[in-house]
C-alpha cells in the first residue's frame, strides 16, 4: 500500500509539465532622423541618404538586420487599424527608397519588404485633443526661469551640443551603420541623464521636471503596450524608433515577462565592417 507521501509524489509526477508560451523576441533599433523634421529640442543636420553611396550603406544595414528574421516590423507612426497596420507601407515600393529620405522608409520598410511581410505596424502614441502633452518642454522652461534653475536646462543642452556637431561632421567619413551603432551605444543617447537632471526643476508644489519625466514615461509605456497588443508568442519584432525613445523601450523589452530583448548592435557592426 502506498503511503500518503508516495501517493502525493505519484500524483505530482502525473501532472503534465506547464509549457510556457514561446517568448516574443524584440529588437529595439534606435534611429536618428534621416529626414529631420526639426521637431526635437536639439536637432541634427543630416546628410542626404538618397545618394548612391548612402544607399549602398543602407542596403548593408538592411541585409544585416534581416538576419534577425523579423516576423513583424513596428515604427514611429500612428494607426487606427485593428492590427495597427500603416497604409504607407501598403503603398511602398523599392523605388521609393530613391525619393523618401526618412528612416521609416529607408530602414523599416526596406527590411519589411525584404522579409516579404504583409504589414508594418504603427505603434506611436500622441495625445488626443484635450489630453496632457507627453513632453511639456515649454512648461519646463517656464518653471526653470521662475525658480532660477535655467542652468539645469542649459547644462545638458551644452553637453549635447558638441556631440551633435561631431555627429554632423562624422557623416562625411562614417557609414550609416557606424552612426547607428553610435546612437545605440553612446550614453549621451542611451541614458536618461538629461531627463533626470530636470527632476530638480520646480519646487515642492510645482514639480514640473517630475511631471515631464512622468509623461515621457507614459508615452513610451503606451507605445510598448501597443506593441504587446499585436505581438504574438514566437514573433520576432523589429522596432525602428527615434533614438530618444530607446531607453524606455529597451527597458520594457528587458523587463517584460514573455519578452526577450535582442541587441541590434552586433548586426550593425557587421554591416559597418562591410561598408568600410
Amino acid at each position: 500500500m502506498k503511503t500518503p507521501f508516495a501517493l502525493l509524489a505519484s500524483l505530482v509526477l502525473a501532472v503534465p509539465a506547464y509549457a510556457a508560451p514561446t517568448p516574443v523576441e524584440v529588437m529595439i533599433l534606435g534611429a536618428y532622423h534621416f529626414g529631420n523634421p526639426g521637431l526635437d529640442v536639439n536637432n541634427v543636420q543630416v546628410d542626404s541618404v538618397l545618394t548612391p553611396d548612402k544607399q549602398r550603406q543602407l542596403d548593408a544595414v538592411g541585409q544585416a538586420l534581416l538576419a534577425f528574421k523579423p516576423t513583424r516590423v513596428m515604427v514611429e507612426m500612428q494607426s487606427k487599424a485593428p492590427d495597427l497596420a500603416v497604409s504607407a507601407y501598403a503603398a511602398f515600393t523599392p523605388a521609393k527608397l530613391l525619393t523618401a529620405a526618412n528612416e521609416i522608409d529607408q530602414i523599416a520598410f526596406r527590411i519589411a519588404g525584404l522579409a516579404k511581410l504583409p504589414i508594418v505596424s504603427g505603434i506611436d502614441e500622441q495625445p488626443a485633443e484635450g489630453e496632457p502633452d507627453y513632453f511639456s518642454y515649454d512648461k519646463l522652461q517656464e518653471a526653470a526661469q521662475k525658480f532660477g534653475q535655467q542652468a539645469l536646462i542649459d547644462g545638458p543642452n551644452a553637453e549635447l551640443k558638441p556631440v551633435l556637431e561631431k555627429f554632423e561632421a562624422d557623416q562625411k567619413s562614417a557609414s550609416v551603420a557606424d552612426l547607428l551603432v553610435r546612437v545605440n551605444t553612446d550614453p549621451i543617447y542611451t541614458t536618461m541623464a538629461g531627463y533626470y537632471t530636470w527632476l530638480r526643476i520646480g519646487d515642492h508644489d510645482n514639480q514640473t521636471g517630475a511631471d515631464l519625466n512622468a509623461m515621457w514615461y507614459l508615452r513610451n509605456a503606451k507605445i510598448w503596450g501597443k506593441l504587446l497588443s499585436v505581438a504574438k508568442p514566437g514573433d520576432r519584432v523589429l522596432v525602428v524608433y527615434g533614438a530618444g525613445h530607446g531607453y524606455w523601450l529597451r527597458h520594457f523589452a528587458a523587463a517584460t515577462p514573455g519578452v526577450v530583448a535582442v541587441d541590434p548592435v552586433p548586426l550593425l557592426k557587421a554591416a559597418a565592417a562591410k561598408t568600410r
